[in-house]
């Protein structure tokens, strides 16, 4: 598959500390691909790389495009969307009006006849995103009325709503019990089945290895192992990487319930 999304040894380094290490990850159009580790291991450090929010070296690739040498703003508007780890919402406004300031990118002469003229609208597709990730009754309701789980999937809504070629989650699932980080694995794959791309990076190895295509791991800013679910969740390296070789904590840390008794 042709990747919509790679990066080509990226590495960063704070004050001499190597937080990532050649690090190589490809995401393919419509593919889920999850980017795992233990604490400190550098997924979000990788995430900040590639939207060009960490000063790295090695390059970063979109849609066959280098845009390594581009800004965080020029990435976005080149189809790079991506989440954070707070699900920070203007909190005065309704979940369509999230929507529609991540999505708006008319130009300020636009914005001024608009609002001149009473013509304002919102930007196309938010309906579209908010029924796509089954929050389309959540339009008026104002952010600071919704749940931790209503949250996340907004903080997701929003990422989507400028239409991009690929998404980088940083743990979406952060907060959430079983049953919403299970309506939040169902609604990434329905998103992913549009043709967008998505990377998700989290701590909820049950949710990583069950609706993931692809799982990248990392140790210490390097990778040691990728492949399909079923061969990271055996692999033993993944297995010391997480609890240094105890079977039965590591089984539970992997998602045990996904895992099985095989690691």
């Amino acid at each position: 598959m042709t990747a919509v999304l790679e990066t080509r040894g990226i590495s960063v380094s704070y004050g001499g500390v190597s937080a990532l290490d050649h690090v190589d990850v490809q995401v393919a159009e419509g593919q889920l691909v999850g980017l795992i580790g233990p604490n400190g291991a550098g997924k979000t450090t990788w995430i900040d790389a590639v939207c060009g929010l960490a000063r790295s070296t090695g390059e970063t690739w979109l849609g066959g495009s280098n845009i390594t040498a581009l800004t965080p703003a020029a990435r976005a508007r080149a189809g790079l969307g991506r989440t954070w780890q707070a699900a920070e919402l203007f909190e005065d406004l309704t979940v369509r009006e999230n929507l529609a300031v991540a999505a708006d990118r008319r130009p300020m002469w636009r914005l001024v006849w608009e609002a001149l003229t009473g013509a304002e609208s919102d930007p196309p597709g938010i309906e579209s995103t908010l029924d796509l990730l089954g929050i389309g009754d959540l339009g008026d309701v104002a952010a600071d009325a919704l749940t931790q789980g209503q949250r996340k999937l907004v903080g997701v809504a929003r990422a989507l709503a400028p239409g991009p070629r690929v998404v980088c989650l940083d743990e979406p699932a952060a907060g959430l019990d079983t049953a919403e980080s299970g309506l939040l694995g169902q609604r990434l794959r329905r998103v992913v089945e549009t043709g967008v791309a998505m990377l998700l990076v989290d701590h909820d190895m049950g949710l990583i290895l069950d609706v993931c295509d692809w799982v990248v791991v990392l140790e210490f800013g390097r990778v040691i192992a990728s492949g399909p679910p079923e061969a990271v969740r055996r692999d033993p390296k993944v297995v010391e990487a997480y609890l240094g070789g105890a079977a039965e904590e590591s089984r539970a840390a992997l998602g045990a319930s996904a895992i099985g008794t095989e690691v």
